[in-house]
């Protein structure tokens, strides 16, 4: 059983999971996604980590064309490091939901967080893990983004995003301190941060 069948009325409300991607990178905007799945809904639908990148895209297709709603949100990179990660995050995931073309009555989100909205909410840890509607939308967030690292890393060669996906590798790292920050990275972040303010760190 999980929280939304617990939800009283479940079969007469819509449920809407959501879960963010992004949070750790030191490069790209930060991605949610906002999903109402039907009763049924595709099998294999969990936590997009334990997902293999072929698998996840199969699941994502399956997801866009079976769910009742689902929608995208984002939080742009001057977003991420005028508000913080935290915040950025929780932005993109409230976007997401509003954007819904059909409105839920009763939102899980992952992680221990809300965002502030006017829903009725629940905030489950590991919840891609237990709850369907979160798996899916950590699904369609995770191959959104990786979709749009890929691109950066048409747009700034060099960097490895096709392969790390922003993350802070060291294969990453030390390409930061060879070509230098470009405009994809969060000035914010630690590593970006010590070396705009020092060249000379790496």
């Amino acid at each position: 059983m999980t929280s939304a069948d617990l939800f009283e009325g479940t079969a007469g409300h819509l449920v809407a999971g959501v879960d963010e991607v992004g949070r750790g990178p030191l490069a790209g905007d930060v991605v949610a996604a906002a999903v109402i799945l039907a009763e049924s809904h595709p099998d294999g639908v969990t936590d997009s980590k334990m997902l293999t990148p072929e698998r996840r895209e199969v699941l994502a297709e399956r997801i866009r064309d079976e769910a009742v709603s689902w929608a995208l949100g984002r939080a742009t990179v001057a977003e991420i490091d005028e508000l913080n990660i935290l915040q950025a995050s929780l932005l993109a995931m409230r976007r997401a939901v509003e954007a819904l073309p059909i409105q839920p009555s009763l939102v899980l989100v992952d992680g221990n967080r809300l965002p502030k909205w006017p829903y009725e909410a629940r905030a489950i840890v590991k919840g891609d893990l237990t709850e369907p509607s979160i798996g899916a939308a950590s699904i369609l967030a995770k191959v959104q983004r990786d979709g749009e690292m890929m691109a950066l890393n048409q747009q700034y060669p060099g960097y490895g995003f096709d392969r790390h996906k922003g993350y802070p590798t060291k294969v990453h790292l030390a390409a930061l301190e060879q070509l230098g920050v470009c405009p994809a990275h969060r000035k914010s972040f630690g590593p970006v941060r010590r070396l705009l303010a020092d060249p000379q760190v790496g």
